[in-house]
């Protein structure tokens, strides 16, 4: 089971998929039901009942809608800390970000700047190294609940962060930067989030030149304590996506390319699928 966003050519609704049908919810926009207790929600996705309608016949949305936003967390894992440390002028604070109480958090894109599944994913056009990272996201309630998981693609230009650390936002936050797949696996499906396969393949005309693997249970940090850490200091009306960080960072002699296909799968989580173009024009569709 999935929950979805979907427009059937009357404007975006919410329902629940299994396999190739959805049915409808009563529910309003994923915001409404972002917004209801952990119990409360179980409860409504559960007795949805209309009469389903085909996935095939319907546009899949971003999972996120309303004033919901996407955080990611950085440096979560050791393979993320030994490439920004390979990448950068300033090693040690990403030496440092790893070990610390405090874990480094940024916002990535509210609601209407996300892509999901089938649209295309950015690199800038002013820098020369860019890669995707494949991550957990934890989509949680207005109440700071988890209520299930989905796809990351946190897109990232090593070039620019490597120049700077403070350059961050330039790195991760353009257009094109953030993929979420269509669907969130309810947290109740998922026995184990700290226990999850996550891979990554990236093909060039229709060849792989990148293929890795990890797992979650390499994060550093509990996912719920990420998830408090984003909560303490603020309020998230109709939910949030945080993605927990990346263990697969390609080596610095790769970067992405226009037309580069990005799979990325995690397991009984979703799959997530965007070809790679560069520049800002070709998401100017996001603002409309």
């Amino acid at each position: 089971m999935h929950l979805v966003r979907y427009d059937s050519g009357d404007g975006p609704r919410v329902g629940v998929r299994r396999d190739d049908s959805i049915t409808p919810m009563s529910v309003g926009p994923m915001a409404d039901l972002l917004a209801m207790a952990r119990d409360e929600l179980r409860a409504t996705v559960e007795s949805a009942s209309a009469a389903p309608v085909p996935v095939a016949s319907v546009r899949l949305l971003a999972p996120l809608d309303g004033r919901a936003e996407l955080w990611c967390a950085g440096v979560t894992y050791a393979r993320s800390r030994s490439a920004r440390m390979e990448e950068s002028a300033e090693r040690s604070v990403y030496d440092k970000v790893y070990s610390a109480q405090r874990p480094e958090l940024f916002l990535k894109a509210p609601a209407w700047r996300l892509v999901t599944e089938g649209e295309p994913v950015g690199i800038r056009a002013d820098s020369g190294h860019d890669v995707p990272e494949p991550e957990l996201a934890v989509v949680v309630n207005a109440h700071g609940e988890i209520i299930g998981y989905t796809v990351c693609n946190d897109m990232s230009s090593r070039s620019i962060e490597g120049e700077n650390p403070l350059y961050l936002s330039q790195a991760k936050v353009y257009a094109g930067a953030a993929a979420l797949a269509a669907g969130i696996r309810p947290a109740w499906e998922v026995p184990d989030a700290t226990d999850l396969a996550i891979t990554l393949v990236v093909r060039r005309n229709g060849h792989e030149v990148v293929a890795a693997e990890t797992s979650s249970d390499q994060l550093v940090r509990p996912i719920q304590q990420l998830v408090d850490y984003l909560f303490a200091a603020n309020h998230f009306p109709d939910g949030a996506a945080l993605a927990t960080g990346t263990g697969i960072v390609p080596d610095l002699d790769f970067s992405l390319r226009p037309a580069d296909l990005v799979e990325i799968e995690i397991a009984e989580v979703g799959r997530l699928v965007n070809r790679v173009e560069a520049g800002k024009e070709p998401f100017a569709w996001l603002t409309r």
